[in-house]
């Protein structure tokens, strides 16, 4: 009977131990690693700040104007960077489908030369006005937004030779036709990449107000988690998540809490 009863005490005794374990687990807190996450924290100290009077803001009056001083250029600094995405993003389709015009016109227009010269209408020798010589019938690359720049100003350049020494023009497509499709497409390619240079521009800009930002957080978190130490734990985490405080628990320490509470059934 006594085995009975040393079976029981050892297994209520490891229960013990690991609620004992489980229980001075402590979450981490987990600093904003995006920029919204860094404008929200930010924005909670803001109205906790302007909402309490200073004797009861759990965080000094000086890290307080650094938040007024810092929160609305790095706001404007989102705001310039999120509508410059934006406006690359609109325009992209757009982009994209002029491109598929024009590299359209500069295959076709490289194919009814190839023909020609097939069909002994044309001397292959009039490849070098296009610097198509060395292609072997066969069409350049145009995959990338280079590509159709430079073959479009390749045969643009070399039809305009042509025709200036008497020569006969190319038809179905004609070069008026595909100079227009190029040029749309040029223009786009152009506004596009000023386009992206703001959107970098703008990033790096946001980018550079981070380390302040996050500065300005730690200082918060640490002044508010030292007004409120000595309260009990939960007490004290319930408080600084007032200010905007997040604190997680590990991925091991969320496996040990389930399974604590699935073999001890009587403390749940």
């Amino acid at each position: 009977m006594w085995h009975h009863y040393l079976v029981i005490f050892a297994i209520d005794a490891l229960f013990i131990n690991t609620a004992l374990t489980f229980f001075q687990q402590m979450p981490y807190r987990r600093l904003p690693n995006t920029d919204k996450a860094r404008q929200k924290a930010l924005i909670k100290a803001y109205q906790m700040g302007k909402e309490l009077p200073p004797f009861k803001l759990a965080f000094s009056q000086s890290t307080y104007q650094k938040i007024v001083s810092f929160l609305p250029g790095f706001e404007k600094k989102m705001l310039h960077q999120k509508s410059a995405l934006a406006k690359q993003i609109e325009r992209n389709k757009e982009h994209l489908g002029l491109m598929k015009k024009a590299k359209l016109y500069i295959s076709h227009f490289i194919q009814v030369v190839n023909m020609a010269i097939q069909r002994g209408e044309l001397s292959p020798s009039i490849l070098e006005y296009y610097q198509l010589k060395g292609y072997n019938k066969k069409l350049p690359s145009l995959n990338t937004e280079e590509d159709v720049i430079r073959w479009g100003k390749c045969i643009i350049d070399g039809e305009s030779d042509r025709v200036k020494k008497g020569r006969s023009p190319i038809t179905n497509p004609t070069m008026a036709v595909v100079k227009v499709r190029f040029e749309k497409f040029n223009e786009s390619y152009f506004n596009q990449k000023n386009l992206r240079q703001s959107n970098c521009r703008t990033l790096k800009e946001l980018s550079e107000t981070r380390p302040e930002a996050d500065e300005i957080i730690v200082n918060i978190w640490n002044e508010v988690e030292e007004t409120f130490k000595d309260l009990p734990d939960d007490l004290r985490r319930e408080r600084a998540i007032e200010y905007g405080l997040v604190y997680v628990y590990r991925k091991s320490e969320l496996a040990e809490q389930s399974m604590f509470k699935t073999t001890n059934p009587r403390l749940n």
